[in-house]
């Protein structure tokens, strides 16, 4: 593993097709000039602690563990990898804004019960399918990439299982099915929906050009905090969804900085920026900091919606659950990340228990 380290670091300095000495544009490292060769090799090194990349879940058809979707025929597998549909906690995150926002919403408009149920029906049905749009987009945009990170070399698209245009074809059934999702909405919520496809198209552009590639992903994914209120009210109430939308987005921050650890050591040689490698060494503060705003702003949210007492017990539980993710994740160790990765999703689901207590609490007339 030495031989293979030194060769890696090698490879480094002299430069790789993708990039030239892609280290110097790392600003963590550039400001520390006289540790750069040493912060460089610890990365490199760090490689041997970082097991295979099955250990994360991606389906490799002779090597990863057996999921639920190998029970299913060999034609549609690829599809549904593609889609990552193995991996619930990707719908999840981005389930999770779309809930909170509907049952704050509900709360503020003492709506019947069926509303809320009703809604996140829709909107979990939604976050599947837009999920595994998203997928489509990013890997169709990654496929070269995507072959020469571990990590993710056994996508369908990398590895040839379909073709881009089978994957086009895809996508546009998938985004069927996402309008159709969509026009059940009103009219408001609907031009709201439609604005964000934007966001879903240049996500996966974004690792090429800037270090916040984590920031625009968060902007995306947290678009259910504006649309969940709108689809129960009729339009956004922004003094709530606004502090509401920057601490989901602080949230992706945190959650996709720590995914993000999992492929540093290949995004350093391909050329992908992230804020893993941006943050370098000062990881775990730097999301200490986003995790506090995270849990403030949302706390916000929660005042200027006259939340009761339910809410903010969910909210210390989600704050608990992000420092004890911060606590205990090695940023060095592949399964450690995607633990904590998973770990931060439960973080969502207690914010978003707290205010279904307190909308429980409300309708109970208990209050």
């Amino acid at each position: 593993m030495t031989i293979i380290t030194l060769m890696r670091f090698s490879r480094l300095c002299a430069g790789r097709r993708l990039t030239r000495n892609p280290a110097r544009n790392i600003p963590w490292v550039g400001r520390h000039t006289s540790q750069t060769a040493g912060q460089i090799a610890g990365i490199l090194s760090s490689s041997t602690k970082l097991p295979s990349r099955h250990a994360s879940g991606t389906a490799s058809a002779s090597t990863a563990p057996t999921t639920w979707v190998d029970s299913l025929p060999p034609k549609i597998r690829p599809y549904l990898y593609l889609t990552r549909i193995d991996k619930p906690i990707g719908t999840l995150l981005l389930f999770y804004p779309c809930a909170w926002s509907i049952t704050m919403a509900s709360y503020a408009s003492e709506a019947p019960l069926t509303t809320p149920l009703t809604y996140l029906g829709l909107f979990g049905l939604g976050a599947m399918v837009m999920r595994g749009a998203g997928c489509t987009i990013n890997d169709m945009w990654d496929k070269n990439l995507d072959k020469a990170v571990e990590r993710t070399q056994s996508r369908p698209l990398a590895r040839g299982d379909i073709s881009q245009r089978q994957a086009l074809v895809f996508l546009a059934g998938q985004l069927t099915v996402g309008l159709g999702v969509l026009l059940q909405l009103n009219w408001y919520s609907i031009l709201l929906g439609a604005s964000s496809l934007s966001l879903v198209t240049v996500y996966p552009f974004m690792k090429r050009i800037t270090y916040w590639p984590q920031a625009v992903l968060g902007l995306t994914f947290n678009w259910g905090a504006l649309l969940g209120w709108s689809a129960v009210a009729g339009a956004v109430d922004w003094s709530v969804c606004l502090p509401l939308y920057a601490g989901g987005v602080c949230w992706t921050l945190v959650y996709d900085s720590v995914y993000a650890h999992q492929d540093k050591v290949d995004d350093i040689n391909v050329g992908i920026h992230s804020t893993a490698l941006l943050f370098g060494e000062q990881t775990r503060p730097i999301l200490g900091a986003f995790s506090a705003s995270t849990v403030s702003l949302i706390g916000l949210a929660g005042v200027l919606n006259a939340h009761g007492v339910p809410f903010y017990l969910g909210l210390g539980l989600g704050a608990a659950q992000l420092a004890r993710v911060l606590w205990k994740t090695d940023f060095e160790s592949r399964p450690s990340c995607w633990q904590g990765f998973v770990g931060c999703g439960w973080s969502g689901f207690w914010i978003w228990m707290g205010a279904l207590a307190d909308y429980a609490v409300l309708i109970s007339g208990l209050t």
